[in-house]
């Protein structure tokens, strides 16, 4: 049975939070804020966070940069009023697996959630470290270097633009579950231009059904496939 650390200092959503989860068979242990969640997570362990933003005191991401640097691959699922494109990011970019806006729906949070938590015992997806001591993904024949963004398939480097490197590690980091087109078009917007570029070029969707066309192209030699989700987005196959 999974155990959810459920950070969250409104108590009637705490408390509504751990019944739905507790009818779903999860263990659940809570706290109101980053200092009592992180006194906890030194104690206990647990399986994944679901983590409110607005707390009393600290920020809730001031909690999701210490998980990070404390416990390796802890998933977090951010569950938050702040609804902005920049938040989004700006959590995403932290290391958040996934983020929910409220308000929102139990069985969209329940599947998002189990998702998370499949992804994080996936045994093709592992994070390693790479020749230069940075963070790599390997995910079958696919490695990631996060350090140097740059990526190799069948141990043979792939030739990728800034753009192609940012949607596929995306799509990487988040494989198994939907990447809408808001969310790739949301990290483009984050970034700076590709180089030689003085401006990025117009991010919207006909500009990324071009890079996803090319991606595709560079990973034909694998058994990873990008899928069309009709109406939402991509999603990365497992391999």
């Amino acid at each position: 049975m999974a155990t959810i650390l459920i950070v969250e200092d409104d108590a009637l959503l705490l408390d509504a939070l751990t019944g739905q989860l507790q009818q779903l068979q999860f263990g659940v242990c809570t706290a109101s804020s980053v200092a009592e969640a992180t006194a906890l997570l030194q104690t206990q362990a647990v399986d994944g966070i679901i983590l409110d933003l607005g707390l009393p005191g600290a920020d809730g991401m001031d909690l999701l940069t210490w998980a990070r640097a404390h416990i390796a691959g802890l998933p977090v699922l951010i569950l938050t009023a702040r609804d902005g494109v920049e938040d989004r990011v700006r959590g995403l970019n932290a290391g958040a697996d996934d983020y929910i806006t409220k308000p929102f729906n139990m069985q969209e949070l329940q599947a998002r959630l189990q998702a998370m938590l499949r992804r994080a015992r996936q045994p093709a997806f592992t994070q390693a470290s790479s020749a230069a001591g940075g963070p790599s993904t390997a995910l079958g024949p696919l490695l990631l270097d996060h350090a140097s963004q740059t990526a190799a398939l069948n141990g043979e480097p792939l030739d990728l633009t800034q753009r192609e490197w940012e949607l596929l590690e995306l799509l990487v980091n988040r494989c198994g579950e939907v990447v809408t087109r808001d969310d790739v078009l949301a990290a483009w917007r984050a970034s700076p231009p590709e180089p030689g570029q003085t401006a990025a070029p117009p991010l919207n969707s006909n500009a990324l059904e071009v890079y996803v066309h090319r991606l595709r192209k560079k990973l034909d030699l694998s058994n990873l496939a990008i899928r069309n989700i009709r109406g939402l987005g991509y999603m990365l196959e497992k391999p």
